[in-house]
C-alpha cells in the first residue's frame, strides 16, 4: 500500500492529527530520523505503530455518559405515600394503640397500572370542522388493525377513555368492536392541542395564547390519568386512552419527568400503540413507543 493511501486510511480512523505523526513515521522509515528500515515487514511495522499511536487511549472518564444531576421525583404525582402520611397532623383523640407505620401501609398502592396510549387513525384533513374530519378509508382499516392487535394481547382491559374530537371518537367505536365488554367513555381534556412551546422552536406553529391554553387543558388530562393505582386498587389495571400524537407525546415526556418542551421531538403512526406502565413506587416505564409493528407497511400513514 502506497503512503498516501495509508495516509488516507490513518487520517480515518484517528483524525487529521494523524499526519504530522505518520509524516514522522514516513520520514523514520525513510532514513529521515536514524537507520533506514528495509523490506516490506518494516514498512508494515511502520504502518501500524502510527495506527495505534494516533488513535486515542480508551478511558472510563471519556467513554461513560455523565449524569445530568436531576434525580427521580418519586412524588411527580403527588401520591406517594410517605408524603402523604408525613405531612398530617398527629389527631390528639387517635387511640394510643394506632400505629403510625400501619397508617402508612393501608396507603400504599399495591397495584400496577398499564396505560396504553392510542393515536387516531388517518382521518379526512380537509373537513373544515371537526365533525367532517372522519376517518379515511384506509383509517378505518387502520382502527381494525389495532382492535386486532389489542385483542390479540389477551389483556383484561378495564375501560376505554377517548378525546370526543370525531377521528379519535370513531377510533374507538372500531376498536370496541374486537373488544367486547369493555366500557367506553368520552373525555373533552383529551381533545388534540398544543401543550407547550416545542424545543427547538418551529416557525409554523401557534401564538403563544393557544399554548396558554391547550397547554392547561392536556396537563389537566396528565394529572387525571396518569397517575400511580389507587390504595383501593388490588389486582394490576389495563386501560386504553384513545387520543391524538401530540397528548401523547406530552404525556411520555412527562411521565418519564423528561422537559415536556421535547415532545415534538418524537412521531407516531397513526393507529399506533404507546404503552406506559406505573409501578406502586412511582416508577414509570415506557413499554413501548408508537408500535405499529402489527399492520402491513403499505398500511402506515402519520397524517
Amino acid at each position: 500500500m502506497s503512503y498516501r493511501k495509508t495516509l488516507k486510511l490513518i487520517c480515518g480512523f484517528a483524525g487529521g492529527s494523524a499526519v504530522l505523526v505518520f509524516a514522522a513515521a514516513a520520514a523514520d522509515s525513510r532514513g529521515y530520523f536514524g537507520e533506514h528500515r528495509g523490506g516490506e515487514a518494516a514498512g508494515r511495522w511502520s504502518r501500524l505503530t502510527v495506527l495505534r499511536a494516533a488513535q486515542p487511549a480508551w478511558t472510563p472518564a471519556s467513554h461513560t455518559p455523565a449524569p445530568t444531576g436531576h434525580a427521580w421525583d418519586f412524588n411527580w404525582d403527588k401520591r406517594d405515600p410517605s408524603a402523604l402520611t408525613n405531612g398530617k397532623k398527629t389527631s390528639t383523640t387517635a387511640p394510643a394503640t394506632e400505629d403510625p407505620s400501619s397508617e402508612q401501609d393501608n396507603s400504599k398502592p399495591k397495584a400496577t397500572r398499564n396505560i396504553l396510549l392510542i393515536r387516531h387513525s388517518q382521518y379526512n384533513l380537509s373537513g373544515a370542522i371537526d365533525k367532517e374530519r372522519i376517518l379515511t378509508p384506509l383509517g378505518r382499516e387502520q382502527a381494525e388493525f389495532t382492535g386486532q392487535r389489542l385483542a390479540a394481547l389477551g389483556l383484561k382491559y378495564d375501560v376505554m377513555i377517548h378525546s370526543s374530537m370525531a377521528r379519535a371518537t370513531e377510533t374507538a367505536n372500531i376498536i370496541s368492536k374486537h373488544l367486547s365488554g369493555v366500557e367506553l367513555v368520552s373525555c373533552d381534556l383529551l381533545r388534540e392541542g398544543a401543550p407547550i412551546e416545542p424545543v427547538p422552536p418551529v416557525t409554523h406553529w401557534k401564538p403563544d395564547a393557544v399554548y396558554h391554553e391547550d397547554g392547561a387543558r392536556i396537563e389537566a388530562a396528565f394529572r387525571r390519568y396518569i397517575h400511580r393505582a389507587d390504595p383501593k386498587q388490588k389486582e394490576d389495571s389495563y386501560e386504553i386512552i384513545v387520543c391524538h400524537a401530540n397528548v401523547i407525546r406530552y404525556f411520555v415526556c412527562r411521565a418519564l419527568q423528561f422537559p415536556p418542551e421535547g415532545w415534538l421531538r418524537m412521531g407516531l403512526n397513526n393507529g399506533s400503540i404507546t404503552w406506559l406502565t406505573i409501578r406502586p413506587s412511582g416508577r414509570v416505564a415506557l413499554r413501548t413507543l408508537g408500535d405499529a409493528g402489527f399492520m402491513p407497511p403499505d398500511k402506515l400513514t402519520r397524517t
